[in-house]
């Protein structure tokens, strides 16, 4: 059967190991740091995704507007292309991506 130890008697282990690293928490700073290095990547995820989606595209005010577009581009033989709303700025995008719930 595992012994069972008093909140203190942990709490007194715990900074005897903390004393041996030197005096700092440092599985408080491991988890820290690794927290801070997960939002880091997540921001430069999403700034990836929005460039690709919405910032580096065309923007049109109306879906009536995204479609003339599209119109003109089939007329000068641009063909696959798609329309979509942008989850970003709302407005409409033209896309060669085969989108499923493509308009």
């Amino acid at each position: 059967m595992a012994s069972k130890k008093n909140r203190s008697s942990w709490a007194k282990e715990k900074a005897q190991f903390n004393a041996q690293l030197g005096g700092f928490d440092a599985l408080d700073d491991v988890f820290a740091r690794e927290d801070s290095r997960h939002v880091h990547l997540s921001e430069e995820r999403e700034s990836a995704q929005r460039y690709k989606a919405c910032e580096s595209k065309n923007r049109y005010a109306t879906l009536a507007e995204a479609q003339e577009n599209l119109a003109w581009c089939e007329r000068r033989g641009k063909r696959g292309l798609q329309i979509y709303e942008c989850p970003y700025c709302g407005g409409w995008h033209l896309t060669s991506h085969p989108w499923e719930d493509a308009r």
